[in-house]
């Protein structure tokens, strides 16, 4: 199906979306396809082999518990908090996974293949199963890839997905794929970026539908800084990192009892520090468009609801509207980003995830203030274009340095970008098609050891400990 807002907005668990929710999707789907074909009564062993950048930091990416949950048939958009803990504890003390939720089978982490140097030709993010019956002949095995934002392609499949992708599109009223196929459906119709988003998304859903789905997104969004601003102590992962979050927001209550406009850098560093804690403790989020950048969106989002001119006398019904413009006009520009380009981190760099998610949420913002069509598609640009280069480099694995304070940086820049360009008329020298494809090359330029290996960059010259 052709890419739309809620493939970009989707719910899940931290701490990655390419490392940790699209592994979980792709054992999930394994683990259905055992029991549709009908072998799974007869499995006796399970293999599975990770590679690339799946292998070198799924430790810290909880990429190896992701797949025994979603083995057992959990999928990452319904699996809750309380539910991983259990399981995973349960696995733990037994040696036990309960293969497809059916067949008990001694496995666990330990038992995993690692080929961190082995890159895979259609992607580094790698992963093969496979069960074989008690004479050890294998009974069913497939590979998939995680290919960023929770997204998962089976090898065999790519052209046929693509193929149906390209099928799909033609259904759509208005397709795109780049920036300017976008303006001129804007220019030819008299719409705005989000209301082209809005007409494509009611080709399979009613407005209702998209609209109330599109409010359950932000409130999962909102509920995920709730929880995060209640815990406290160090993240998990042996990085010793402090949760800044409860801190921050118990002083904010105290200075700023009133919402002074000059707090709303704090505010803004604040929702993203919040979301962004909370992916790094495996909690849920909403990639947007992925994990490690999940902080972004939310963040900018808070700043369009409590800061934007006019915000001030919303009722509840215009703030609602702010949100589903917001999100509508960010998933358009994330659909350019990942039919161009990528946004993963081990195939282009945080570029990818961070960049495209501050140019995201730079367009929605823009859009919200009543920005023209090409001075939201300005505003996107410009918030790549300062993103360009950005290296994937985490240490020890973890989503944690530096990702965490990046979002509330990325943050800011988008909000900047959307000022920049809303004071300009929309015209400009570089177009957001340009910069994608120059992130694309970049990405294919840039040395692996800086694409989420932890061969490069912090992750090798911070000591860990």
């Amino acid at each position: 199906m052709a890419v739309g807002v809620f493939d970009l907005f989707s719910i899940g668990i931290g701490p990655s979306s390419s490392h940790t929710v699209g592994p979980m999707r792709a054992a999930a789907v394994f683990a259905e396809e055992l029991k549709a074909t009908g072998v799974l009564d007869r499995v006796g062993g399970l293999r599975v082999d990770l590679y690339g950048s799946l292998a070198a930091t799924g430790h810290g990416h909880g990429t190896m518990t992701a797949i025994l949950l979603g083995l057992e048939g959990f999928h990452p958009e319904l699996i809750l908090p309380d539910e991983v803990e259990q399981r995973l504890a349960a696995i733990a003390d037994t040696g036990q996974l309960h293969l497809a939720g059916l067949v008990s089978l001694p496995y666990a982490v330990k038992d995993m293949i690692l080929h961190p140097l082995t890159i895979l030709p259609r992607h580094t993010n790698g992963l093969k199963f496979a069960v074989s019956d008690a004479a050890g002949d294998v009974l069913h095995e497939a590979t998939f890839f995680s290919v960023g934002g929770g997204f998962i392609v089976r090898e065999g499949e790519e052209d046929a997905a693509q193929h149906e992708l390209e099928e799909s599109k033609k259904e759509l009223p208005f397709p795109f794929r780049t920036a300017a196929e976008l303006l001129r459906h804007c220019q030819a119709n008299g719409l705005s970026i989000g209301e082209v988003m809005l007409v494509n998304e009611r080709a399979s859903r009613s407005e209702e539908e998209i609209r109330e789905g599109l409010l359950h997104i932000y409130s999962v969004m909102e509920s995920c800084v709730e929880v995060s601003l209640k815990r406290e102590g160090l993240l998990p992962g042996g990085l010793k990192v402090r949760r800044r979050a409860p801190d921050w927001h118990e002083r904010l209550m105290k200075e700023d009892k009133d919402r002074d406009p000059k707090y709303w850098q704090e505010w803004v560093n604040l929702i993203a520090l919040a979301v962004n804690e909370e992916n790094a403790s495996g909690g849920r989020v909403v990639t947007a468009p992925t994990n490690g950048a999940a902080g972004i969106i939310p963040a900018v989002l808070y700043y369009a609801l409590h800061f934007a001119p006019g915000m001030e006398e919303a009722n509840q019904a215009d703030r609602d509207d702010v949100v589903v413009r917001f999100l509508l006009t960010a998933a358009a520009v994330g659909v350019l980003y990942k039919e161009q380009a990528s946004i993963s981190g081990a195939e282009v760099g945080c570029q990818g995830e961070v960049g495209s998610a501050s140019s995201m949420a730079a367009a929605g913002l823009a859009e919200a203030m009543g920005g023209t069509p090409a001075q939201v598609e300005n505003a996107a640009e410009i918030a790549m274009e300062h993103n360009l280069g950005l290296t994937c480099d985490p240490i020890g694995g973890l989503v944690q340095i530096p990702c965490i304070e990046r979002n509330a940086i990325a943050a800011a820049k988008a909000i900047n970008a959307a000022k920049m360009a809303l004071w300009g008329d929309g015209s400009h020298r570089v177009s957001l098609d340009e910069v994608i494809v120059t992130m694309r090359e970049t990405g294919k330029d840039m040395s692996s050891k800086y694409k989420e290996t932890a061969m490069g960059g912090l992750a090798v010259n911070v000591v860990e400990c």
